[in-house]
């Protein structure tokens, strides 16, 4: 099926598998997995960077499996979860990005309408998480006030 903004099919990548079982060859247990996961948000990474480092530096697959609880979860538990979620911030930061090159290249039609784009997926996904109740339902996204939101 056809993506909703580009009218092509997907790539084909790798799939995680269906029923993930924990690796038995993880050194760490559960609390020293959390602890790590905190320590690194409050390093300021993102979920997705902990994620990373985690993999790529402690050798650990899969945080889900092993604590048995998602990764944004444990960030709230210990009060150290991202104000806006993840996936909303980088549509931000990419807005800004477009409202900066089109501000240097007023011609550029191609990355006006990416920007037009852009923003629908912000409104979407913000009616989704207002409904989801991750974001409060007073919250509206403002052009002129993106920079402040994402830092």
């Amino acid at each position: 099926m056809a993506k909703m903004y580009s009218r092509r099919r997907g790539k084909a990548g790798s799939k995680r598998p269906s029923n993930p079982v924990k690796p038995i060859w993880v050194p760490y247990k559960p609390k020293e997995i959390e602890q790590l996961v905190v320590k690194l948000a409050k390093a300021e990474h993102t979920p997705s960077q902990i994620g990373l480092v985690l993999r790529d530096a402690y050798g650990i697959p899969s945080v889900k499996s092993l604590v048995e609880k998602k990764m944004v979860k444990i960030l709230k538990e210990n009060n150290a979860a991202p104000a806006l979620p993840e996936n909303l911030s980088c549509l931000i930061k990419k807005h800004i990005q477009l409202m900066k090159h089109i501000e240097e290249n007023k011609k550029d039609e191609t990355a006006k309408r990416g920007e037009l784009i852009t923003q629908s997926k912000i409104n979407k996904l913000a009616k989704y998480y207002k409904k989801k109740g991750a974001l409060p339902k007073t919250w509206e996204y403002d052009k002129a006030k993106a920079k402040l939101l994402v830092g």
